[in-house]
């Protein structure tokens, strides 16, 4: 790189990108592939060390971890070097993939994802933190091809390599493949300067994190458990209750007066951009669920092996980066976003709901899957360029962390309340023969189950439909003025 790569004006080769761009693609990589690489693997781990019930907590458990993480992460990258804490968040993720490869049992497996998380939150904010440092903005867009492959092979490939790992070999593979990738990443961050540091900043809010954790921690255990694990009317229930309300009014009252507030009130101000994060977590509450679930659905419902159940999950990825791509392309023409993720959510509503309503047939599930995965795709790219002009470029930072922080924390909710809801109507739901030797009668329940959680997704997807439609109507462009020439001509 030259001296100062990515100070304004300067010129970055196709050689000296490829040199940085190989050493951060393996950590973005592996946070964008985590989540569908595990999807297949549920019933497997299920299967080793039981608590079906309770497999949502194997994504929950990682994503508030990377959500709570994420702007610490941020912060001791500008004060301490990006590339410097980017090593740093890789070895904490391959310590706690290690960690989950040698879980006995599967609350030791939660806890081991929830390690992970603390190192994976920082792998995606820190590889594109570091990516701006080096590489500026004007330069950055001669390499978008690279980002967009990064994140299609994650997506596309994430569960084909899954169901292949777990139906060849053992689904505690999926974990220890990490290391030696982890170890290559590793030495090619070495290779790169270490980077900026600026003075570090006060105010840092540990308690807003701890309380936020605490908060959503709590309010998730008790939706996903009561009348589960306790009545609704009793000691523990009242407790959780009163933990989560408590921390969450605290947080609020604290975040008001905090100088660099965990969560940035003044922008929540915005209307614009509160209804766009509560839009970003009712999009994410349907992505992750259904990712994570349907090919637990496939393999139970369908009796799918893994990598059949991997392959399946195809049309809903690729539906949603056929959208993205599709979605760019108007929005750079027409510069209008209000309609397109109110369109988009509608889609996949429809679709969600003619998948819980129609009969269980794989054809459905392929067809459909594609046609909701095109409407998610609809969401992230409009709302990240809204926000984002919305906040204006003081704020940049900011509202990016907190779109990934709903993002998160929606994809958490949604995947723990969808499993809930399933595994409550769903008989014998930790019973090994569910897994392995359903009679017919079982079967059909687990597609009944499943079928009612796909109305309860298309429901919160149709109201995130509704509050994209409440979110105020912004130009970002205005359309090019030379097509206007060319007709006068």
């Amino acid at each position: 790189m030259t001296s100062h790569p990515g100070a304004p004006g300067a010129v970055v080769t196709r050689a000296q990108f490829l040199n940085l761009f190989a050493a951060v693609f393996l950590p973005m990589f592996m946070a964008a592939a985590d989540q569908t690489l595990l999807a297949t693997a549920t019933p497997a781990i299920a299967a080793s060390l039981g608590g079906l019930r309770d497999t949502s907590w194997i994504m929950v458990g990682y994503l508030l971890a990377s959500a709570v993480i994420a702007p610490v992460y941020g912060r001791l990258g500008d004060s301490r070097g990006r590339r410097n804490m980017l090593l740093a968040a890789l070895s904490v993720f391959a310590l706690g993939s290690l960690a989950c490869g040698l879980a006995q049992s599967l609350p030791l497996l939660v806890a081991a994802r929830v390690l992970q998380g603390l190192g994976g939150g920082g792998l995606m904010v820190l590889s594109q933190a570091l990516i701006g440092e080096l590489v500026p903005p004007f330069e950055r867009i001669r390499f978008q091809g690279y980002f967009a492959l990064t994140f299609t092979t994650a997506s596309i490939g994430g569960p084909v390599i899954g169901g292949l790992v777990v139906s060849h070999f053992s689904w505690r593979w999926l974990f220890f493949a990490n290391l030696p990738l982890a170890a290559f990443a590793a030495w090619r961050l070495c290779r790169l300067p270490p980077g900026e540091r600026h003075a570090r900043q006060k105010g840092a809010d540990v308690p807003g994190h701890v309380l936020f954790a605490v908060g959503a921690l709590a309010t998730l255990y008790w939706l996903t458990s009561v009348g589960h694990r306790f009545a609704w009317i009793s000691a523990t229930s009242f407790a959780i209750v009163a933990a989560a309300a408590a921390s969450l009014i605290w947080l609020y009252l604290h975040e008001r007066n905090h100088p660099a507030p965990f969560l940035p009130m003044d922008l929540l101000r915005e209307k614009t951009i509160r209804l766009s994060a509560l839009l970003v977590s009712l999009f994410a509450a349907c992505l992750f669920a259904m990712v994570f679930f349907l090919p637990v659905y496939l393999q139970l419902g369908h009796r799918t092996s893994a990598d059949i159940a991997g392959l399946l999950l195809l049309p809903l990825t690729a539906g949603q980066v056929t959208a993205a791509m599709t979605v760019s392309r108007i929005l750079k023409r027409t510069g209008e976003p209000h309609l397109v993720p109110v369109i988009g959510m509608s889609i996949s509503s429809t679709a969600l709901l003619l998948l819980g309503l129609l009969p269980p047939h794989l054809g459905f599930v392929i067809v459909l899957g594609f046609i909701t995965g095109l409407g998610f795709g609809t969401v992230m790219p409009i709302n990240q360029v809204v926000v984002q002009t919305v906040a204006g470029r003081a704020r940049l930072g900011a509202v990016t962390a907190m779109s990934s922080l709903a993002r998160s924390t929606g994809g958490a909710a949604g995947a723990a309340l969808f499993g809930a809801l399933v595994f409550a109507m769903m008989p014998g739901a930790d019973r090994q023969s569910l897994l392995q030797h359903a009679s017919g009668s079982d079967v059909e329940w687990v597609v009944n189950a499943f079928h009612r959680g796909f109305l309860f997704a298309a429901a919160v997807a149709a109201l995130a439909a509704f509050v994209a439609t409440r979110v105020p109507r912004i130009t970002l462009w205005e359309r090019p003025k030379r097509m206007e020439v060319s007709k006068e001509g």
